[in-house]
Order: C-alpha cells, then structure tokens, then sequence
C-alpha cells in the first residue's frame, strides 16, 4: 500500500471536501496520483460533500442517552429534509455520535466526520454535527431529560439533586421556555448592560424625562430577566407559580441544564 504524504492527504481534502480517511484511501489506490484521486472521489459521490455544506439544516434530531447510571450525553445533528431525518442510515449515525460523545464527551464529535462526509454523500445532503454535551453526575444525583416529539427537534438534559420526577418535569419546562441562565447572578453584567443601553435608546423611551426613562428601563430589564432566568420563569405545569418557588417547594436543587435545539 502505497506511503501518502500528510500534505497531499491535506490538499486533496481542500479541493474535495472529503473525509481525511477518505481523501487517503483514494491516493493510496490511486497511486499517489492526485487527480484521480479527485476523479475517484467525485464518481464515489462524496467530493459532493464540501459544495453541500453551505446548505440549510433545518431538520435532524435532537437524541439522548443514558450512557451509565452517572453519565448522560445529548446531541443535535442536523439535515435538510424531514425524510432523510428518519432516514436508517441517519438515525444510526445519530447513535453512533452519541455513542462517542458518552466515551469522550464533546469532542467526540470528530472522530466521526469521516463517517459524516461518506453519509452526505449517501444522502445527497447536508448533515452537520450541530451541537453536543455530556453532564457526569455522582452517587445520589439525578440525570434526566427530556426529547419533544414527535419531531425530536429539541432536547434538554438536567443534572440536580432530588426527585427524578420533578427533574423530568424540569426538562419538559426548560424545552418550552428555553432559559438560558439559572438565577440571575449568572447573567453576565455586560450583557444587562448592553441590555439597558439599547431599551434607553429606543424612541419611546428616550422622548421621556431622564427619571421616567430610569423607571421604564429598569422594569424593562426586569422582564427582560425574566425571560432568561430560569428560576425567574412562570412554571408552566402551575401557572402563577415561578419556577424557583416550584423547585423550592419540591427541594430539587439545579446543578445545570442544557437545552439544544434545531431550526430555532
């Protein structure tokens, strides 16, 4: 088998799109012969790959796993069409990415990509490996989470302590009100101030006297908190209720959450 230079596995990459492995294989049967190799990956289909990759990945999946009784891993693979979504081939690597993500984490991701590229090029379209987490509990904690459906474009995995019920139903809230801080000491003082900055210059609030635009943005900023904060939310199983006030009531403790979503 022939000994391929790293440099000319790197620049048939660049000119096709394809996987390194791919790319490798292709000059190794091709003798080191760059323009075959390039030949030979457009008649396998997948040089197609790169001019894909520019496209809309609006459906997919969102897919959990409980790898062990500690470990819990999420992923968010997306794709063009609804077909290809529920598609065998897709579904399975699906399960492979989460499979690798369970064993490494995150970064797990990337010792697929081949895999990615040959499917682009099964399915003739664009798949991309949006996002991925894995959250690691110890004895005694609650992993949980939570797909909608029936599309499984959206998906939430909860890491805390306490009843596993209200865990699930936390999952089910953060899918619906997509929180994105916990309590409001997480929300970065530059972002609120960002915040303030823009409401204190929109027109309706600046044609005001300087004390009553204090007034209108920091209320404002309060729903604007509200909104992001999880414990700040209304809960949507008990309206009237906050979500803190739930948590507390129940003795669920948060220890983080994760929300990952497609074609929002």
């Amino acid at each position: 088998m022939a000994n391929i230079p790293a440099n000319l596995v790197k620049e048939l990459r660049d000119q096709t799109g394809a996987g390194m492995m791919e790319c490798k294989r292709a000059l190794q049967e091709t003798k080191g012969d760059l323009s075959a190799a390039v030949t030979l990956l457009r008649e396998k289909g997948i040089a197609q790959a790169a001019k894909r990759s520019g496209r809309e990945t609006t459906e997919g999946k969102v897919a959990i796993d409980f790898c062990t009784t500690t470990t819990a891993a999420m992923v968010a693979v997306g794709c063009e069409t609804e077909p290809v979504s529920n598609n065998d081939d897709f579904l399975v690597f699906v399960q492979r990415l989460l499979d690798a993500v369970c064993r490494h984490g995150p970064q797990g991701l990337t010792e697929l990509e081949d895999e990615r590229v040959e499917l682009v090029a099964k399915v003739g379209e664009n798949i991309v490996t949006q996002d991925a987490v894995r959250f690691e509990g110890r004895e005694g904690e609650v992993l949980s989470g939570y797909v909608h459906l029936p599309a499984n474009k959206i998906g939430v995995l909860v890491h805390g302590t306490g009843n596993p019920d209200v865990a699930r139903l936390l999952a089910m809230h953060i899918s619906f009100a997509a929180p994105q801080y916990l309590t409001r000491d997480d929300v970065p003082e530059a972002e609120v101030n960002a915040e303030r900055e823009i409401l204190a210059k929109q027109p309706d609030v600046a044609a005001k006297p300087e004390e009553v635009q204090r007034q209108i943005v920091e209320g404002r900023i309060q729903k604007w908190l509200a909104e992001r904060v999880l414990a700040d939310q209304d809960w949507i199983h008990e309206p009237g209720k906050k979500v803190g006030q739930a948590l507390t009531e129940s003795g669920f403790g948060v220890i983080e959450f994760r929300r990952l979503a497609l074609s929002e």
